[in-house]
């Protein structure tokens, strides 16, 4: 089977500025794709070019095989970070004006109820909360019952309730076989939802691949906390990096199981042992570094 998209050694200059540097990948049909990456990383302008609002320096963008043509645009749904709505239509109301610019379009009925909007369906835009504008425009992304869905920074600014309501939502409609192009700042986000993920950094794509994939690559080692009190001075047969911190001793260590395994066998209680594995954050702080970017 093809791939649905597939981006050909983009290049987007603006100046001196290369804002994308060379970039290809493929991305499959029906999978949850990430793109993610620093501020300033080009992923906003890869993802611009990708959807055909901005023209790339240079570069080929081919869908379903072939160079976008007008169908594109009917066939692929984008939500925006920031989308100014009509303040003085209803949520039912802008569905229906919206609607009017596809051929083909989803009931709006079913949209209601898919993105929970039950309840503000009559409320004017200006009147609904955040979390429940980011599903009007979740659902203004899915009108035209698009093969292809552009999410940019979808839970941006929503409480961990509206986030994790978000997320359902776009689970149920990756089941339905679309294919979701994702940008995120959120790494749990990307971890939670994606197949696959891009991380970007000065315009080119550093590491690609599923998110345990890249854990198992770039950062194994797990960290083991254990009251101070609970360990001998100096322990034998621990493997791993250890120091301390404050009242607690912490062990680095790539085999999880022969490190507890050896703290039981000390007498260790385990009740007071925390562990924390790697997270799709820490490859992102280990490939992209922790210093702030403007």
């Amino acid at each position: 089977m093809k791939p649905l998209l597939e981006i050909i050694d983009i290049h987007k200059h603006y100046r001196r500025l290369r804002a994308v540097d060379g970039v290809s990948m493929t991305i499959g049909q029906g999978t949850c794709f990430g793109l993610l990456g620093p501020n300033g990383a080009g992923k906003t302008t890869l993802i611009e070019i990708i959807e055909d609002i901005i023209d790339p320096t240079g570069g080929t963008i081919l869908y379903k095989g072939a160079r976008r043509a007008a169908q594109f645009r009917q066939e692929v749904g984008i939500m925006f970070q920031q989308t100014a709505l009509l303040s003085f239509l209803t949520v039912a109301e802008t569905l229906e004006t919206f609607s009017r610019l596809y051929d083909n379009t989803e009931s709006i009925g079913h949209l209601i109820q898919l993105c929970h909007l039950e309840e503000v369906n009559a409320q004017l835009n200006d009147k609904i909360s955040g979390g429940q504008k980011q599903r009007l425009l979740l659902a203004l992304a899915l009108l035209n019952r698009p093969e292809l869905v552009f999410l940019d920074e979808p839970s941006t600014g929503l409480d961990p309730q509206a986030r994790r309501n978000l997320w359902d939502i776009i689970k149920t409609v990756k089941s339905q076989g679309r294919t979701i192009v994702l940008t995120t700042h959120y790494m749990e986000e990307a971890e939670k939802l994606c197949d696959d993920v891009a991380i970007m950094d000065k315009g080119k794509v550093i590491a690609r691949g599923a998110p345990e994939e890249l854990i198992q690559i770039h950062c194994q080692r797990a960290t083991l906390s254990v009251p101070k009190d609970q360990i001998p001075e100096n322990p034998e047969g621990l493997q791993g990096f250890i120091n301390q911190r404050g009242d607690r001793i912490q062990i680095r260590t790539e085999n999880v199981n022969a490190v507890v395994s050896k703290l039981l066998s000390m007498g260790v209680d385990m009740r007071g042992v925390n562990v924390k594995t790697p997270t799709l954050e820490d490859v992102f702080l280990k490939l992209t570094g922790r210093s702030l970017r403007e």
